[in-house]
Formats: C-alpha cells, sequence, structure tokens
C-alpha cells in the first residue's frame, strides 16, 4: 500500500544537500540539527549561548503544531535549511516551517495488521543525506523519502513482522549508508543491526547479534537457543570517523528473565559492540550483564568523549546502564576501564576488574517471586542523555526502584510474546526518578534533580550552561547545568517522551520538544 501524502505548498528554495563531510562536522552547525545524536559521538549538545542561566526564565512558546496522533511523540526532530523534519507514531512524519510551525508536507502509512511490539509503535526519528530523509516504519521496513515533498523514493524490508520483528529507531547515516537496527527480542526473534545503500536501498551487510554455532560467541548459546535468542538493537548508535567504528547497544536474551532455558553467558545481548563500518565485521564486544535475566537492555547511548582516566587522556565510550552501572570503556580496544553505581543496587556487588559483576546470589527471577533492584526499566533506560564539553559532565535520567521479578515457564511460538516472566511493584515502595550530573573521566556524581516519578523524556545541554528536559506530568523544564538548580518549567499538557533540540533560526535561539502529540518550540521574547 502506498503512503497517503498531503501535500501542503509552501513558498521554499530547494534545500541544500546533505554530505557525509556535513554530518562530521554538525557539532560545528550551531544552527541545525542533522542527526539523532546532534554528532556522531552522541553528545546531544548545543553550543548556542543566546538562552542561558539568566534569562531561561523567560521562555514562551513560540508555535505548537499538532500531529494530530493518539500516540505519544518520542522523536528527535532534525532542523536543516528552514525547515523541520519530525516523525511520529504509526507510520507517520512531518516535514514544518522552521519560522512559523506550518506544515509542508504529511507522510502517513498504514500499518499491517497483525504488526506488533513490546511498547506499543513509537518512531524516534529520521537520518539524512543529500536531499533524502530515511527512516524506519513499524513493520520493519526503511523507506527513503524526497526531503523537499515527502514523497517515497524506495523501501526496502528490513525483517519480517510475522516473526515478531518491528523498527523504532532512528537510523545512522555513515558515508552512503544507512544504519539501523530491530526490535522484537520479546518475540524470540534473532535480532541484528544492518546496513544499506542510502542511493538504492540494497542492503551492505548485517551484523548478527546473537551468533550462529561455529562463530565467535555461538559457545555462549546451548543447544537451538540462538534461533530465538533475542538482542533487540532499538536505539540509535554512535560512529567514530577517525577510527571508522560503529558503536551500537543491544538489548535482552529471549526469553527475558527465564534464564534456564539457555544457559551461558548469551552473546551479545546486554552488550555494546564495536563494528567495521565498511564490512559489519565485529571488533570488539563488552558484556555488561551476561546471562541477564533481569530485562536489563544495553541498547541506550553510547556516548564518545575523550577523558582522563586515572591520570591518561582516553579515547571512551560510556553509557549509563540499565542495571543500575555506569561503565566507561576503551573506544579504541573495548578494554573495560571502569564501572559505578548510580542509583540503588541489589543484585551484584561491585563490577569485577574484568567487567564482570560479582553477582549476589538468590537475586534472580522465580516462580514465587525475588526482589531486586533496579526494577525492568533499569536504572538508565533508552532515553537519550547528553554530554557536555561545556562543563565536562554527562546528563542521563534514571529510574530508581525496585522490582519483584517472576519466572515463568513458556513455550516458543514463532511471532508471539515471549517473555517468559513477568514483574510486580515492591508494596509501599513506589519508584521514582532523578536526572543525574557524572564526571565522565570517574564516575563521580556531581548533582542529582530529584523527580516525583519515573523519567520520560531524553535531555539536551547548551552552552548557555542548561540542561534540558520533560517529565510524564507534562512539563518542560530547564536545569542549571552545574548546579542540578531548577531554573524553569512549562506546563505543555501532555507526556514529554521525545528529546529537545536547539537551533538558530535569523539570530535567534529555540528549543524545541514534543509533548503528548505536539511539538513545542520555545524561545525568548522579543524585547
Amino acid at each position: 500500500m502506498k503512503p497517503f501524502l498531503c501535500l501542503l505548498v509552501v513558498a521554499s528554495a530547494l534545500p541544500a544537500q546533505i554530505s557525509f563531510d556535513t554530518l562530521k562536522d554538525a557539532q560545528q552547525d550551531a544552527g541545525s540539527w542533522l542527526g539523532y545524536g546532534k554528532n556522531y559521538a552522541g553528545w546531544r549538545h548545543s553550543a548556542l549561548t543566546q538562552i542561558n542561566r539568566e534569562n531561561v526564565a523567560r521562555l514562551t512558546p513560540q508555535w505548537v503544531y499538532q500531529t494530530g496522533s493518539s500516540g505519544r511523540l518520542q522523536a528527535t526532530p532534525l532542523v536543516h535549511d528552514g525547515v523541520m523534519y519530525l516523525t511520529g507514531p504509526s507510520n507517520t512524519a512531518f516535514a514544518l516551517d522552521l519560522k512559523t510551525g506550518a506544515e509542508i508536507w504529511r507522510y502517513a502509512r498504514k500499518v499491517p495488521p497483525g504488526a506488533q511490539g513490546c511498547c506499543s509503535d513509537p518512531n524516534r526519528g529520521f537520518a539524512m543525506l543529500g536531499d533524502r530523509l530515511f527512516k524506519v516504519n513499524f513493520e520493519g521496513t526503511l523507506v527513503a523519502l524526497d526531503s523537499k515533498t515527502g514523497r517515497e523514493i524506495w523501501e526496502t524490508e528490513i525483517a519480517d513482522y510475522r516473526q515478531g520483528f518491528s523498527a523504532t529507531n532512528a537510523p545512522l547515516i555513515v558515508k552512503d549508508m544507512v544504519i539501523t537496527g530491530i526490535a522484537g527480542a520479546e518475540f524470540g526473534t534473532r535480532d541484528f543491526i544492518d546496513a544499506y545503500s542510502a542511493e538504492t536501498g540494497e542492503r551492505v551487510w548485517r551484523f548478527w547479534t546473537i551468533p550462529e554455532p561455529g562463530q565467535p560467541g555461538g559457545d555462549t548459546w546451548e543447544g537451538d537457543t540462538w534461533k530465538r535468542g533475542g538482542g533487540s538493537s532499538w536505539i540509535t548508535g554512535t560512529y567514530d570517523p577517525e577510527l571508522n567504528l560503529v558503536y551500537w547497544g543491544t538489548g535482552n536474551p529471549g526469553p527475558d528473565m527465564d534464564g534456564d532455558v539457555r544457559p551461558g553467558d548469551n552473546l551479545y545481548t546486554c552488550s555494546v559492540v564495536a563494528l567495521d563500518a565498511d564490512t559489519g565485521e565485529l571488533r570488539w564486544h563488552f558484556q555488561f550483564t551476561p546471562h541477564d535475566v533481569h530485562d536489563w537492555d544495553a541498547v541506550a547511548d553510547p556516548v564518545l568523549v575523550d577523558v582522563m582516566v586515572d591520570g591518561k587522556q582516553t579515547k571512551a565510550v560510556i553509557q549509563a546502564n540499565r542495571n543500575g552501572f555506569f561503565y566507561a570503556l576503551d573506544r579504541v580496544s573495548g578494554k573495560f576501564l571502569f564501572a559505578r553505581p548510580y542509583t540503588e543496587i541489589s543484585w551484584a556487588d561491585g563490577i569485577g576488574m574484568d567487567g564482570r559483576p560479582i553477582l549476589i546470589p538468590g537475586r534472580e527471577p522465580t516462580e514465587e517471586g525475588n526482589e531486586a533492584c533496579p526494577g525492568l526499566g533499569g536504572g538508565h533506560n533508552w532515553q537519550a542523555t547528553s554530554f557536555s564539553p561545556e562543563t565536562g559532565l554527562y546528563y542521563f535520567q534514571t529510574t530508581d526502584g525496585c522490582h519483584i521479578y517472576y519466572k515463568t515457564r513458556q513455550g516458543y511460538i514463532e511471532g508471539q510474546w515471549y517473555q517468559g516472566s513477568t514483574v510486580s511493584g515492591v508494596p509501599h515502595q513506589p519508584q521514582t526518578g532523578s536526572i543525574v550530573a557524572i564526571d565522565p573521566g570517574n564516575g563521580d556524581i556531581r548533582w542529582r534533580f530529584e523527580m516525583v516519578s519515573t523519567p520520560s523524556a531524553g535531555i539536551l545541554s547548551t552552552g548557555g550552561k542548561l540542561v534540558f528536559s520533560g517529565d510524564p506530568q507534562g512539563y518542560v523544564f530547564a536545569l542549571d547545568a552545574e548546579s542540578g538548580e531548577a531554573l524553569w518549567r512549562f506546563p505543555a499538557g501532555g507526556s514529554v517522551r521525545g528529546s529537545p533540540i536547539s537551533y538558530e533560526l535569523e539570530g535567534k535561539q529555540y528549543v524545541a520538544t514534543a509533548a503528548g502529540g505536539s511539538m513545542f518550540v520555545f524561545g525568548l521574547p522579543e524585547e
């Protein structure tokens, strides 16, 4: 079925084309936002300073665009050459005039009956190259759209949704390729990371996150359990052009919490993998949670920073992992550098020098139920994080609290739910949340901003020494990036699930974020 396009004629010049060199220099372009993490390192930091700690309290809405979506927006919008490009749930997307919020074009594609995922049908954004936009559709396809009209140029099937696959992440452009992940581990899929030609949509390479027998890591699976081993890759990775390595996080094994049917470490689940960008060949991996039985995906953005570790300047990749520990790894070799807890942890007594957790017995799921901390979603979950070169700090969200984990025996049926588990809350101990600022060189917590509920939104840091985020209650807010002090908040009226961005238009700085089914753009009032 071809997409239905609603086109609104708006006078505009042909957008300037985006090259690979443009994307490599994205951090220097403060006026635009050209990729999921802004730059290849995944910093999500804008150098703009017009909005700062002294004037942020005056921030007001400049325009609001209502998508009409009944689902909640989780996307990071892209901004280029006077246009904002936004994706929504249920295979929708929009191009908006950056000055007024007027709709330029709308893309809509019906999700096929039977397509399903663990957590509704979100989409987390576009990628851009040349005059094309690239997005995944929920049923497991990758599409290229004309950025001026929204018309479809090509479509490629990534995986068959009838087997339980779905696609939700924003793609990553590397050279002339579109790199994307896949979801489906809760349905007993065998997952992967793919690269496609941006010109034709043909697949260039595939890295299986679950190795088969005879491949490196294949001996960490017993029998044929690798065929339904999970290892989803549903959040966008990062890229180091100097090393030509793509870094991507992987999710839980299948079934999630019944580890008895899959003895072994279960590589490469709950890991970060470093792949040769040209071939998809594995250069190194690090597994955060071997033989995971708590659904502690490691899909969160692997952020690339150069920091001092033990007095030595180090090319590092950092991640606030769902298992409750903050990790720093050498991004050249994958060598474990250190790990530090950032929330309540009851399942491990630290991380050994070999990078493996020191397990505390009796915290695994049972038929009767066993309490463990953190809870099912972490710790830090999928929401985007930020690194500020201005403060040298790394900012992320955490859910603080525990769950009771149950183990359930479940047979595998293709395309059906295959979690072998459930959880419940701990009586009289509701989960809360925080935003945490950490020194990425040693894991020291500099400040913690306590929230009344579990966090929901991504994070943006700016040169104005600000941190922007939002919450499930519908507030968009700004914190002092150095102290964590609350400086501003706005009631947007819908749960904030996406990630804020900042850009410049006609000499004025703006901050944009989704709330509910609407896109809000904020700026300072005219003098």
